[in-house]
Order: structure tokens, then sequence, then C-alpha cells
């Protein structure tokens, strides 16, 4: 949905607005994304208003909050809609809190209510060791493969920030990335030995002039062709069901939360705005925390 122009917007819609303009200069929003966020938010203060003619989603209470995410979930919105709409809400709650619009943060108490969302599919240590070890590195696709799945799993890359990486922007003796994610906001994340192996194997295979990682005749290799090297791997080694593109990513943050990584510390690897975002993986490794006590506990779940 597109913005509506200032005169069809109440005084509370224009303020909205007003606020989202500013939030779009601060983080560098495209104008698709100022369309998405003001839709989702004209549609929540529609809500807010229908609860309470003098509130706005401004002054919304955790209870507003609340309810009209389990009346999204009610109207049978896919998961993925629900979470981008939560998302959305965190980031205005926030920015709220931060410029001192209001006091509270008024989605404190929804965790639970997410619990029934879609979770990135889980994938363990042992699977990941088998799906990086799934190409044929004999042959010079099978080292690129190798250095795709490396390399995700090693640094929570999206698919399309390491398919457009370039060969400057990689600093070999300190083992770092420089990336421009969403948003044009530019990050720096370590990688490890074994990866470093990985791509000086398939640097080796690039001729001299090359300027991309995955060079190809338009540039660079598309996010298509890494997701299917992904893709063409988990059903190499009978992974079921087939996991998204983005399964290394999810691995990566999730193993990290496992292992005691501090949530923030996460949020900058991956690039997220907002914390509420990286906040799924540690549903995701408390799922997985419960699943094995169910399955060890003598009085676990049968």
């Amino acid at each position: 949905m597109k913005a509506q122009d200032t005169h069809d917007l109440t005084d509370a819609e224009i303020k909205i607005e007003g606020i989202l303009q500013r939030m779009a200069m601060l983080y560098s929003w495209s104008k698709l994304t100022v369309e998405a966020y003001l839709s989702d938010l004209l549609a929540f203060q529609q809500f807010v208003l229908n609860c309470d003619a003098s509130s706005s989603a401004l002054h919304a209470t955790p209870e507003q909050v609340t309810a009209y995410l389990a009346h999204l979930q009610q109207k049978g919105l896919a998961n993925s809609s629900i979470q981008r709409q939560r998302s959305a809400m965190a980031t205005w709650f926030h920015y709220l809190q931060n410029e001192k619009l209001r006091q509270d943060f008024p989605m404190q108490d929804v965790v639970g209510l997410m619990s029934s969302l879609r979770l990135p599919k889980y994938i363990s240590e042992q699977d990941v060791e088998a799906l990086i070890q799934a190409p044929d590195t004999s042959k010079k696709k099978g080292i690129r493969d190798r250095f795709v799945l490396e390399m995700m799993y090693a640094t929570g890359l999206r698919v399309s920030e390491l398919a457009g990486l370039k060969i400057e922007n990689i600093n070999r003796q300190q083992k770092t990335l420089r990336v421009i994610g969403k948003g044009n906001k530019e990050r720096e994340i370590p990688y490890g030995e074994e990866a470093d192996l990985w791509l000086s194997q398939w640097l080796k295979t690039l001729p001299a002039a090359s300027i991309f990682v995955f060079p190809s005749k338009k540039g660079h290799l598309s996010r298509q062709t890494l997701w299917r090297c992904v893709h063409n791997c988990a059903i190499l080694i009978g992974l079921s069901p087939v996991p998204s593109p983005h399964v290394l990513r999810h691995a990566f943050a999730t193993h990290l939360l496992n292992h005691g990584a501090d949530l923030r510390a996460v949020q900058t690897l991956l690039g997220h705005e907002n914390i509420t975002t990286t906040e799924i993986y540690t549903h995701v490794s408390r799922s997985q925390l419960y699943d094995e006590l169910n399955k060890a506990h003598p009085m676990g779940k049968k």
C-alpha cells in the first residue's frame, strides 16, 4: 500500500508519517520501506482507534499491542507477515522511547505470543558439518560451493551480501569482511581459519583482474545461483524438508547463542536494525532446549 496524500490523513496519522520520515533519514530507509512501515502503522492505528477513540499508535498500551498481534493471528495472516508487522512496531516504539516521545516500551511482554509463530528451521551442528562437506572439492564448482557454505556459516551473511562481495572488501590479514547490508549500512564481520582456507582455494581459481569474489559476465553471480548451491547440497545429504537458502545464517545465529554469545553481539554481526528481530533466535535456542529436555528426561514427553 502506498502512502496516502497528506490531506486524506487525520492529525494522528500526519504525526505518524512525520515521525516515520525522521526515522527514514536516521536509518537510511528506501521509499518502499517507508511506505511499508506506514501501511503497517496505519493499520495498527486504526485498530487502536477502534479500541479507544482517544488513543493512537503513539500512545498504545501494552494490552492494545498484544491484542493487535493476536488479532492478526486470528485473521489468518501468514506468520512472516505478522513477524514483519511486529518488527515494524518494535522499531517504531524503540524510536519513540529513544526520542523521549514516550517513557515505556509497550512490547516488553509480547514474546509469549510469538512462540506460536513459525521459527527459522533449526539445523544441528552435525547437519551443518555434513552440509558443508557435501561439495566435491576435486572440481572448481565444488571448491566454490564449499567456500560459499563455509563463509555463510562463519559469518551469517545474507546470500545477497555474499553474492555481491568484492575482493577489496576482504581483509585477509585480520580475517574480516566489510559488507553493505540492508538500509545501505556497512558492517565488518570476522571469519575463521577454515573459511579463510577455502577462500584461499577459491581465489586461486579466479582471473587476476577479478573485482568480485563471484565474478560473472554481468558483474557478479546472482543470489539465486548461491541459493541453488545450498539447496543442492541439502538434497545431496538428505536434509528433509529441504531448508531455506538462509539456513546457514539461521544456524550461525542459533549456534552462537547456544554457546553463550551475547544477543547484541549477534545483532551486530547479522546487521539487524532492531534487536527484536534477533530475539527470534533465542526462541529457536529455547525450543531446541525443550526438545532435548523432553527426549532425555525420564519424565519428558513421550
